[in-house]
């Protein structure tokens, strides 16, 4: 890995829940070289998991632009679902309710379907403009990490 830099690819989070995949850094060595290496990081007061050791191709960034875009229009997503790596699952099907309260959330789980077949399963309240914002996020790690076609 090289770089230095650690950028947030995805960061669904409110003051309870938070699902993450961090940008490490680019591979220059070994399989696959010239990919992002990354980290899945999902957390909340019952539950905390990492995934390390995750690799995206250029196509991968690809078919995160195209799931927001199915976000944006309030449909749920799945991303990685290929077996390569950890599968991202998105729901947006709610209301949720929790003590008596009706939560406006969505359901994130990341699922490890490579290796240990573990899932979590995170509720998520988002701020106004998550979209867009994740959209930033994209084009930031497409603009440090060119992939062109790994």
């Amino acid at each position: 890995m090289v770089d230095g830099q650690v950028t947030e690819l995805i960061r669904f989070a409110d003051d309870e829940n938070c699902v993450t995949v961090r940008v490490l850094g680019s591979t220059t060595v070994g399989v696959p070289e010239g990919c992002l290496e990354v980290e899945i990081v999902a957390a909340s007061a019952f539950a905390h998991g990492r995934l390390s050791e995750v690799f995206l191709l250029d196509d991968d960034l690809e078919e995160w632009a195209e799931a927001l875009d199915r976000l944006a229009s309030g449909q749920g997503v799945v991303w990685m679902d290929d077996g390569r790596n950890p599968e991202v699952r998105i729901a947006m099907s709610g209301p949720y309710f929790s003590r008596g309260e009706t939560l406006d959330a969505i359901e994130v789980t990341v699922r490890d379907v490579a290796a240990s077949l573990t899932s979590v399963s995170v509720l998520v309240r988002l701020a106004d403009g998550w979209v867009e914002e994740h959209r930033r996020r994209l084009a930031l790690v497409r603009e440090r990490w060119p992939l062109g076609g790994c």
